[in-house]
């Protein structure tokens, strides 16, 4: 490999890891997400430019962001963000007002976080809950449009849409970069929880690359739940999806291969599970059921699914009945063609293949997951277990067809051939 690709392949995992923070504290600054887009984007060019000739700086994010401050200062200067001069200077001095006190606070250390900051704005009420997602994706998480499409199961250039118009909205509406208190916080909060729980999902099972996850981006997920959870910590649902969170990340050591491969649940090394945030998101659990007293929310509902297998010392002990239980609350609470599948998963472990196959294949007659592979796996694995090998094998095949993880795609391609031997 050559080092021109060598130096584009640390630019990118610099970027995965920096961008989140590097447009967080730019949008602080600047009071526009947009722009502080802009601004991150600029210093990526700038990096991948200079990099390749000098080398990876000793500290990169560092050097990303006072690559963006200096673009920024740029602009106020020359005024093509401003509209007269008396504006252009007090924003250049608000700047940098707002970079000095910045860096003071990443020094201290202070809770006061602006990649929450970010999250909070992003997910203002006044842009749809599809594009608060969307917008938190590509600005916290790094994601293209194309990555947040597969993730939403719609097109490419409607996700680009979703974020172009969020930015817009937010940017006309002057919306400020804050954490809201009080009752504004309380309103805001569902779709936060939403937006952490998506970004977390994106690391935990990654929709397109070479790597199975991104622990980057749970353990950003993780921290910000966390977070959230001591801004509300009378709110059920902030505990039940830091609960859920920690249990799912308890994994994710063993959900990996010595080649990096994936390993599905039921063939994981137990003993490779973190006993720490086991216990950790056991007493989120404990503590979002206390506070609901027994009105469970999704969140809290899908941490005790995630229990269910936390609590079992082998896969052979899960009890699968509690799981389709849970399933079915979770179904009543948030209808959805996914929560659906699950069930059917769910339910196959309990009660046996036959039935499960049943319900996937009316989800695959409703038209509602075309286009997304799990369906097709879950029908491959259903087949296979009553012995209709060459069936599942066309169903593996299918679903490695549209899987955009090159690590999934060869699990399932390794299943669909395992079949031509089991018949």
């Amino acid at each position: 490999m050559s080092e021109d690709a060598d130096a584009r392949r640390a630019i990118e995992a610099v970027w995965r890891i920096e961008s989140g923070r590097l447009i967080a504290g730019l949008a602080r600054m600047s009071g526009d997400v947009g722009l502080a887009e802009d601004l991150a984007q600029d210093a990526l060019l700038a990096a991948l430019e200079r990099w390749p000739r000098s080398g990876v700086p000793e500290n990169p994010g560092a050097w990303l962001m006072a690559t963006a401050k200096n673009r920024a200062i740029d602009l106020a200067r020359r005024g093509k963000r401003f509209e007269d001069r008396r504006e252009q200077l007090a924003r250049e001095a608000g700047m940098r007002m707002a970079m000095d006190a910045a860096e003071h606070e990443a020094a201290l250390g202070e809770p006061g976080d602006d990649l929450l900051g970010l999250i909070f704005t992003c997910c203002h009420p006044l842009l749809s809950a599809e594009a608060r997602a969307a917008l938190t994706l590509r600005t916290l998480g790094g994601l293209s449009a194309e990555e947040i499409a597969r993730a939403f199961l719609i097109s490419e250039p409607t996700a680009a849409q979703r974020i172009v118009r969020a930015k817009r909205a937010l940017r006309e509406a002057r919306a400020p970069f804050e954490v809201p208190e009080g009752e504004a916080l309380d309103e805001r909060l569902p779709s936060v929880l939403e937006v952490i729980y998506l970004v977390f999902n994106e690391g935990y099972a990654a929709t397109a690359g070479e790597s199975w996850m991104r622990l980057d981006l749970c353990e950003e997920a993780l921290r910000l739940g966390r977070i959230l959870a001591e801004l509300a910590p009378k709110l059920p649902e902030a505990h039940g999806l830091v609960a859920l969170m920690e249990i799912q990340a308890s994994r994710a050591a063993a959900r990996s291969g010595p080649a990096g491969e994936p390993v599905l649940l039921l063939e994981q090394d137990r003993a490779r599970w973190d006993p720490l945030l086991v216990r950790r998101g056991l007493a989120a659990l404990e503590r979002a059921e206390r506070l609901s007293r027994g009105a469970f929310g999704p969140y809290t509902v899908q941490a005790a699914i995630a229990a269910c297998h936390a609590r079992a010392r082998s896969a052979e002990e899960t009890n699968w009945r509690r799981i389709a239980a849970l399933y079915d609350a979770l179904a009543q609470l948030t209808p959805s063609p996914v929560v659906e599948l699950n069930r059917a998963v769910a339910i196959s472990m309990a009660d046996g293949p036959e039935p499960a196959l049943e319900l996937v294949e009316a989800l695959a007659s409703d038209g509602a997951l075309d286009g997304y592979h799990l369906l097709h796996s879950v029908r491959a694995d259903l087949l296979a277990k009553l012995g209709r090998g060459e069936e599942a094998r066309q169903e593996f095949e299918r679903a490695a067809a549209m899987t955009e993880n090159a690590r999934e795609r060869e699990l399932l391609l390794a299943r669909a051939s395992a079949q031509r031997w089991s018949d």
